[in-house]
């Protein structure tokens, strides 16, 4: 109720004092379309909020997991590529179960599951939706070209990848079958 109130203002009165309390508003953003991937801020799998301008002059790879997915053995090579390149990409998971209820655990189960079977220490977030009418602010902005400029490329699957450079900028969409290594992803990342 809070949030619609805070956007029904927003409205009237315009972005400016949206973009003045935008620090009070949890997991969500300015409805601008001026909004910069470092305007997010996203709540981690333990429950801290931390903003996304932190990765200013780094790459980010942000990817949607799952740990009942065909492609979920995918989370070792996140890890190689975060181990052997992370002082240039920033590895960034987000749970959801949007395909095929293949992430149905609470976020303390899916860190379990990621620390004990593939030793993820990279950034994950708090489960989200990352398709359809719930999908959060952050992937409605990787998802639609008027908010990111490059792509209205939706997730199709889980382990799908999108790119943002040390800009802000989205610079990739990746499908699932994209593993970390393959060429066309890791000489984007490394350029």
């Amino acid at each position: 109720m809070k949030l619609i109130f805070h956007l029904v203002l927003c409205t009237i009165f315009g972005l400016t004092a949206c973009s003045q309390s935008k620090k009070n508003t949890k997991n969500t953003m300015s409805t601008s379309n001026n909004t910069s991937f470092y305007d997010f801020e996203i709540e981690t799998i333990d429950g801290n909020i931390v903003s996304l301008d932190q990765y200013k002059g780094k790459k980010v790879l942000l990817v949607n997991v799952a740990s009942k997915c065909g492609y979920t053995p995918q989370y070792e090579d996140l890890q190689a590529l975060h181990d052997m390149h992370g002082d240039r990409v920033a590895i960034l998971g987000f749970p959801a179960n949007n395909f095929g209820g293949q992430e149905p655990g609470s976020n303390e189960e899916i860190a379990q599951f990621c620390s004990k079977n593939y030793g993820v220490t990279f950034p994950m977030f708090s489960k989200i939706s990352v398709k359809g009418d719930d999908t959060h602010p952050l992937y409605q902005w990787l998802s639609k070209k008027e908010k990111n400029g490059f792509t209205d490329q939706a997730p199709t699957w889980n382990f799908c990848k999108y790119l943002v450079d040390e800009d802000g900028k989205l610079i990739g969409f990746y499908p699932s079958s994209v593993n970390p290594f393959d060429e066309v992803l890791l000489n984007k990342i490394l350029e």
